[in-house]
């Protein structure tokens, strides 16, 4: 039986790069399979070139296998963002991806729209150049980004990997003063899964179910020297935030630039920034594993 779609949906826009690790593919079945969303596209996103020097097409690739193995192909607009990262804070890198965003955030009489960011800012940031007055509509941008606050030190002690890829375009959506939501490493890290859960309550259901258990082993395999069982999801809380915004807890921090070693410094100006500082995993990891059943039960 499919899941009842409420009268009041929410705008949604899903920016993913999502051939760069394991745990994108999650995020976007998830959000597939989200009554409450009006997903109005997905947009692939680069992730640099440390890994491969076509990470855009790859993430494009990785976004069009999901939505066959779910029969989806034509229920979703696709709209590619750019090749690689804005080349400073003046100057958009022009993409379909976030000419989506500037056409759904300018429509008139549409109500709010999220746009979760699942990697660099890149394209957000070039909406904004692109069509400044979307700072001002009812815009709300949900980022899996930047590293922790205070004296906790980033994974490996290096720049996390989302920011790394664009830079100047965190700082150009921070300085903006948009709606900004930040799920910070030492918070996207909170939502490990194991192995075992993922065989039971993920691989049965259907050809998206043992694709997306056999994606993350492979990855973990090819990627990971030491013997592991488990891995954090660490997109879906942005997923999860917009179902549920209660499933954090936040603090409002002041706005800030984004150094070129990945740390934070005070700004005079810009957004304020509602950082999750921890996140209800359980509810998350649930109300995926309860859809994405719901969906092959279907």
């Amino acid at each position: 039986m499919s899941l009842p779609v409420p009268a009041q949906r929410r705008r949604v826009i899903v920016n993913t790069d999502a051939k760069n690790e394991a745990d994108d593919q999650f995020a976007i079945v998830h959000a597939l399979l989200t009554p409450m969303f009006d997903l109005r596209g997905i947009i692939p996103a680069h992730f640099g070139t440390r890994r491969t020097n076509q990470s855009l097409q790859e993430s494009a690739e990785e976004v069009d296998l999901i939505l066959r193995l779910m029969d989806m192909q034509a229920d979703v607009v696709v709209a590619n963002g750019a090749e690689g990262a804005i080349p400073d804070e003046n100057t958009p890198a022009d993409s379909p991806g976030a000419r989506l965003i500037v056409d759904e955030a300018m429509r008139e009489g549409a109500g709010p729209l999220f746009v979760a960011f699942l990697g660099p800012l890149t394209d957000m940031a070039s909406a904004i150049l692109l069509e400044p007055a979307i700072v001002d509509r009812e815009v709300t941008v949900v980022w899996i980004g930047g590293a922790p606050y205070g004296h906790k030190l980033p994974q490996g002690g290096n720049i996390e990997f989302n920011l790394s890829n664009d830079v100047a375009a965190a700082n150009v959506v921070a300085a903006s003063g948009i709606d900004f939501w930040q799920v910070p490493q030492s918070t996207y890290r909170m939502i490990s899964v194991g192995y075992a859960e993922l065989e039971e309550r993920v691989r049965p259901h259907g050809r998206i179910g043992d694709y997306l258990v056999q994606q993350l082993l492979d990855f973990n395999a090819a990627h990971h020297a030491l013997p592991i069982e488990s891995r954090p999801l660490g997109d879906t809380p942005a997923i999860g935030l917009m179902i549920g915004p209660v499933s954090a807890e936040w603090r409002e921090q002041s706005p800030v630039r984004f150094t070129g070693a990945g740390g934070y410094e005070d700004a005079a100006t810009g957004s304020r920034i509602r950082v999750a500082e921890a996140i209800d995993a359980r509810f998350m990891l649930e109300d995926f594993f309860a859809k994405l059943k719901a969906f092959a039960r279907d």
